[in-house]
């Protein structure tokens, strides 16, 4: 039987940020769940699939271990969906997730020097989510992620695992085929590779642009928001309404990499889930590990930062500020901007370079455009601190900025240039095409890039305003656009002269940008 539909109002949506819509799923699905049962129980018996409805407090935001009982026996369960990212320190920790169909018991990581020696047994943490039906458009899911965290490893050390729980052994022959690998960061830097994308879903164009990223070899993958798209809506308004087996399907297609390049994540707009938690991130809490040293994990699982060689990244959560989408507008109070400000002034003295990735663009003249929120809180903070780098999705094409100080060009940087931070000014990159439906330019931009380089004009966009308005903008820093799946690579190279020689790559391989990021050049 399916739950009666529990979607909200639209005219109600607009209206409520995430915590007023999870208060409302909450109450409203709990009381129609104790009015079926009082009706089945008068009637004599109990209805089939009353356990498609909320399963108690414990769901409201902290995922809890699963129940033992009705378990399939452990040898017919097989996990999938393997997915790495690093402790706050990738040079000793590494955190390994998974996902199985049922509940299972005694979940655990296998870890060893070698293929054939997975010697350390490491217990896993089983998180679990319910999800109800809806009439005629899902029906109730359980589903179970497995977590392990793997502490005082080696630095530069490359280790196999292998994912297991009572009955399902990865260490035995006919399950050697499940043993993954990884290496941790070096113990001083060294020149390493990183891609990223943002707005990836699960469709060909995002398993084909993943097989290139994986020949890239990458010490790690940063993934700007918009991850699975379970919410297809993405407005903050219908959250409630979304397929959470699209996360299934995720999984798996990622775990070709994922298993072994650790696949660093940030939230997007449709990553707000609005059952699961008052600010729309129990479902991400449940299924990703992140780095604990945010400023509020358990609040915000998409604000965190490591280092990695001689390059600082730092993962931002653009919903808390987003003047476009406002669902979840200043849900920290502030608080994700003032450690913001921290973590950049603690990265700027011990690395060479410092890289920010989130979702909602800085600059960009796509559909989705610049978002003003973005730009007033974090921008004066990324020139006070000499930020690199910034990375963002939501705009599915690839774009990317001159080098940009006080809003305007600070240094032109056509294809092949090099900038320094210092003088010039920030470049910006929209990296949105890792699998969904491609976005467009504004009428009458043409593209621009390495091979098919135009005549460098102005652009006639908008930025969205406090208001929830569009204000109109004629820009001179879009220097670079492709209407096309792609994703980027850095090189960070270390030495006398660090620099990162940034690519970004088309779905079959092609170039279609590179420019070089110098301090002090």
């Amino acid at each position: 039987m399916d739950t009666p539909d529990v979607g909200i109002p639209e005219r109600l949506a607009r209206r409520m940020s995430m915590a007023e819509q999870h208060e409302y799923l909450r109450t409203k699905l709990t009381r129609r769940r104790a009015l079926t049962a009082a009706g089945a129980f008068a009637g004599g018996g109990l209805l089939a699939g009353c356990a498609s409805g909320p399963k108690g407090p414990a769901h409201t935001s902290v995922p809890r271990a699963a129940s033992a009982t009705g378990q399939a026996h452990g040898s017919a369960v097989t996990p999938f969906g393997r997915h790495l990212a690093f402790g706050a320190d990738p040079k000793t920790q590494m955190r390994i997730s998974w996902q199985v169909p049922l509940a299972v018991r005694k979940p655990y990581v296998r870890v060893g020097l070698t293929p054939w020696g997975l010697s350390r047994r490491i217990e896993a943490e089983v998180r679990d989510l319910h999800t109800p039906g809806l009439a005629g458009q899902r029906f109730a899911l359980d589903q179970y992620y497995l977590h392990a965290a793997l502490d005082n490893l080696r630095p530069g050390t490359t280790y196999y695992y292998g994912v297991g729980h009572e009955g399902f052994d990865p260490a035995s022959r006919e399950r050697h085929s499940t043993v993954g690998s990884f290496r941790t960061a070096p113990a001083r830097p060294e020149t390493f590779v990183f891609t990223a994308f943002g707005d990836q879903g699960v469709t060909p164009d995002a398993l084909a642009n993943d097989k290139v990223l994986l020949g890239r070899h990458p010490a790690f993958h940063l993934h700007a928001g918009d991850i699975c798209y379970a919410d297809s809506v993405g407005a903050g308004t219908k959250s409630d309404v979304y397929e959470p087996a699209a996360w299934d399907l995720f999984l798996k297609q990622t775990e070709s990499v994922a298993k072994s390049v650790p696949w660093m994540v940030t939230t997007g707009n449709h990553d707000m889930e609005a059952w699961y938690s008052p600010n729309g991130y129990g479902g991400q809490s449940a299924r990703w590990s992140l780095p604990d040293n945010g400023f509020d994990p358990r609040r915000a699982p998409g604000a965190y930062s490591f280092t990695y060689g001689n390059v600082g990244v730092v993962a931002l959560d653009a919903n808390d500020v987003s003047y476009e989408i406002p669902a979840n507008r200043g849900y920290t109070d502030g608080r994700q901007t003032a450690w913001l400000d921290r973590r950049l002034g603690e990265l700027r003295g011990t690395v060479d370079f410092v890289v920010v990735f989130f979702h909602h663009c800085a600059y960009s003249t796509s559909t989705h455009a610049s978002d003003g929120g973005v730009r007033d809180a974090w921008l004066p903070l990324f020139a006070k601190h000499q930020v690199d780098l910034v990375i963002n999705g939501h705009n599915h094409v690839y774009e990317r900025t001159d080098a940009v100080k006080d809003g305007r060009v600070g240094r032109p940087v056509p294809v092949g240039a090099s900038t320094d931070p210092t003088r010039d000014g920030i470049v910006y990159v929209t990296a949105g095409g890792a699998g969904k439906s491609l976005y467009r330019f504004p009428a009458g931009v043409k593209d621009s890039h390495e091979g098919r380089t135009t005549r460098h004009e102005p652009v006639e966009t908008f930025h969205w305003t406090r208001s929830g308005h569009q204000q109109p903008d004629t820009v001179e820093w879009s220097r670079v656009r492709y209407t096309g799946y792609s994703f980027l690579s850095v090189e960070a190279e270390t030495g006398a002269t660090p620099r990162l020689k940034v690519s970004a790559l088309a779905q079959d391989g092609r170039r279609i940008d590179h420019f070089e990021v110098r301090r002090g050049a």
